[in-house]
């Protein structure tokens, strides 16, 4: 019964830390405009980067990053020596998850918020450190060849379940003995691929935005083509 109430609190916690606005706030302090009415809608990295730029789109995915960890961080500090050894993994996991829904369905915002990436991330950096540098180059490598920002969310969401299945096959410990982190993984991926429904829906239909380098090499070759 007691440990269950660690779990209460892992879960609140982590839900606190995950639906504080990041991106609205840095918004509507830089630009005084309500980030939910600018494209998507949505209040992560890369609206925030549509709305406010470079500058805000990075401090947006820094913090929203930051906050999910700072959650499992905490979980550890105050739970380390409460609950059993076995169990303190899947307080910490709870408290991550909680902090992608925190994030999507903001308390704060009227139950609205983002598509959960970063503080995916974030929870799965705070277990495991090269989660965050795979995730840069994962994202970037989308970002700089095909060019949709869903994918990319799509595809650093099922990387973070993969790193920790061959962490717990390959026998590193504390991942091979424990699954918290493998289904914590699932559980993201399944989260964030139900916030992009609408983004697959128009990939499937050819209409999901293409950004960077190749939505140039399109405009390029929109261009070309009309001159001839």
């Amino acid at each position: 019964m007691l440990s269950s109430v660690y779990f209460i609190l892992s879960a609140l916690i982590g839900y606190m830390f995950g639906a504080i606005p990041v991106g609205f706030l840095l918004v509507k302090a830089i630009k005084g405009v309500d980030l939910r009415s600018v494209g998507s809608g949505r209040t992560g990295g890369t609206n925030s980067f549509r709305a406010g730029g470079v500058t805000v789109g990075v401090l947006t995915s820094i913090f929203d990053v930051l906050k999910a960890a700072c959650g499992v961080w905490l979980i550890r500090a105050l739970f380390a020596d409460q609950l059993p050894i076995a169990w303190l993994p899947w307080a910490e996991v709870t408290s991550g998850i909680m902090s992608v829904i925190g994030h999507n369905w903001s308390v704060f915002l009227g139950w609205k918020g983002g598509a959960g990436t970063a503080p995916n991330v974030g929870w799965a950096g705070a277990e495991w450190f090269p989660i965050v540098p795979i995730a840069i180059v994962v994202v970037l490598g989308v970002l700089l060849t095909i060019g949709i920002a869903s994918i990319a969310s799509l595809a650093m969401s099922a990387a973070i379940p993969i790193a920790f299945l061959i962490l717990y096959l390959t026998g590193v410990e504390p991942y091979d003995s424990t699954l918290a982190y493998i289904i914590g993984g699932i559980v993201g991926a399944a989260i964030i691929t139900w916030s992009l429904r609408p983004n697959i829906k128009r990939l499937i239909q050819g209409k999901e935005r293409i950004v960077g380098p190749r939505a140039k090499r399109l405009r390029k070759g929109d261009s070309e083509t009309t001159n001839s």
